[in-house]
């Protein structure tokens, strides 16, 4: 058991209040934080504290005993790596439009890539490793996303009601094939639309969302992301797919799930994400970085389906978020007074524990540790019969493992 000191990613979309407060470091920083890492991706690993102050790098201590750390069965099943990777996300700022490969996807391409000699930190390469990405974002404050392609039937209500005449044939033919077939012939005839046609079709898409947007009909809130979309990324090919997603708002405590091929973008909000130890993005747009639409298209699945909202359940004093993913789950503990009773952390494997709010007391068979907001322990799979113990009200902890004998 000891405390991590984590990586910090600055990206323009970040924001720069929520990770510095989270840390107690200066309100508001020099530039926007986006995310926080805890993990041991090879682009950025945590580091161990050692009682000395020592540090080292969780990756390299994997690397040189990952039975020990991991357990046997663990360093067997993820081949001696850690499976997860835990984030802090801070949008101020719209993400870019984006998708996930599967493991068989990941794979491919990764071998792809290596093959025709494209460095691993080219600005157009696509696979940056041979994992893949599901992913869950538990929301800290209220959140706003894209997320999964809408059912067709509504979108064509959309598209009617926004009333732009460029518009209208593209209707009329999701109206004609409402399924994942139509969908996709619609995705794909808007994301290679050339930029002369973009460059007018998006400001006609503006005019018809400004009559939707002004109070609460049916279709105001996705006229007003439109809107605000189209002011960032003028011209940009994402602005009309964000028509096609599910536009949803995740509340603190709640949960969303993006499995492979979902197309999703989070719009604003902060969370706790939690993941396959991947960095592969296929980005579809709302972004000035690479986008590769017929590696994007080979992934995205076009199945319409509702939200994917994930709702925690008991799990003794803690809440659980499950999911299909194997390489992680996700569990949160909220403190409902000040110094309760020990609290046990389940055991199963490495884990990583963050503090989010408040302070507690942390203690295993070989010592014990203070932490506080912000705060982060490591606890490798000998590390059992751990407890933690609230020391102030409001304490939140964030627990996360792999989803392995749960």
């Amino acid at each position: 058991m000891e405390l991590l000191d984590n990586p910090v990613r600055a990206y323009a979309w970040g924001s720069r209040t929520v990770i510095p407060e989270l840390l107690g470091e200066e309100v508001p920083s020099a530039h926007p934080q986006a995310e926080l890492w805890f993990g041991a991706h090879p682009a950025d690993p945590s580091h161990l504290v050692h009682p000395d102050g020592g540090r080292t790098s969780l990756l390299d201590a994997l690397r040189a005993d990952p039975r020990r750390l991991l357990g046997d069965d663990r360093s067997a099943r993820w081949d001696g790596t850690l499976p997860f990777l835990l984030k802090v996300l801070a949008a101020d700022e719209p993400l870019s439009l984006q998708a996930h490969p599967s493991i068989e996807q990941a794979r491919a391409g990764f071998a792809q890539e290596e093959a025709e000699g494209v460095a691993r930190d080219a600005s157009d390469r696509n696979y940056k490793d041979a994992n893949h990405k599901p992913e869950l974002i538990c929301a800290l404050t209220e959140m706003h996303a894209l997320a999964g392609f809408r059912d067709p039937a509504v979108t064509v209500r959309l598209l009617r009601a926004l009333g732009v005449p460029e518009l209208a044939g593209h209707a009329e033919l999701l109206a004609a094939q409402p399924d994942a077939d139509g969908l996709r012939a619609l995705f794909t005839t808007w994301i290679t639309l050339p930029q002369a046609v973009l460059d007018t079709l998006v400001p006609a898409l503006q005019e018809g969302c400004v009559g939707l947007a002004g109070g609460d009909g049916e279709f105001s809130t996705e006229a007003r992301t439109v809107l605000e979309l189209s002011e960032r990324y003028p011209g940009d090919a994402g602005v009309l797919a964000a028509l096609l997603l599910n536009r949803v708002t995740i509340e603190p405590g709640e949960a969303l799930y993006l499995p492979a091929g979902n197309l999703h973008a989070y719009l604003s909000g902060a969370g706790i994400e939690l993941m396959a130890n991947s960095d592969n993005v296929l980005r579809g747009g709302l972004t000035p970085k690479h986008v590769d639409v017929p590696e994007l298209l080979r992934v995205l699945d076009f199945q319409a389906t509702p939200p994917p909202i994930v709702a925690g359940k008991p799990d003794g004093d803690w809440i659980r978020y499950d999911t299909p993913a194997e390489e992680f789950l996700l569990r949160r503990f909220d403190a409902v007074a000040e110094a309760g009773g020990p609290v046990p952390v389940p055991d199963g494997g490495p884990r990583i524990l963050l503090c989010t709010a408040g302070s507690a007391r942390v203690r295993s068979l070989g010592g014990e540790l203070e932490i506080g907001r912000g705060a982060s322990v490591w606890l490798g799979a000998a590390d059992t019969s751990v407890t933690v113990t609230p020391r102030a009200d409001g304490t939140q902890l964030f627990l996360a493992s792999d989803a392995l004998a749960v």
